[in-house]
């Protein structure tokens, strides 16, 4: 149950911030209420926002395929960093691309983990711990 609960609000931030960074929308409502002075800096807010909700969904995937393996929170934060900070260092130049790259990492993720859970042994726990 708990997968599902954290699945959820990983997937309405991911959408949450795909919208406000794809489009004009947050732009608008924030001029609209006077605080148009922030629109440059959204951009540094919402994308780490993106990355830090994909890591949520992983981490919700690996719960609902049964823990097979390791703990992957670690890595998924580690990694969450890598790719925010290395979208600032970049300037955003290549914003789109990376957040694609991230949608389908997260993906091929859920892929391998169905592959994994499906091959497992009837009656054995796949998580060592």
């Amino acid at each position: 149950m708990k997968d599902k609960k954290m699945m959820r609000r990983g997937l309405f931030g991911s959408v949450f911030a795909a919208i406000c960074c794809f489009t004009p929308f947050l732009v608008v409502v924030a001029t609209g209420v006077g605080l148009s002075a922030i629109v440059g800096w959204l951009d540094y807010a919402l994308f780490p926002l993106l990355f830090a909700s994909m890591g949520v969904v992983a981490h919700a995937l690996w719960l609902g395929a049964g823990k097979p393996g390791r703990c992957p929170k670690n890595v998924i934060i580690a990694l969450v960093i890598v790719v925010s900070v290395g979208l600032i260092w970049l300037e955003f130049r290549y914003a789109l691309r990376i957040s694609i790259a991230a949608a389908l990492a997260v993906a091929a993720y859920a892929i391998w983990l169905r592959r994994v859970a499906r091959h497992a042994p009837v009656g054995v726990d796949i998580d060592p711990t």
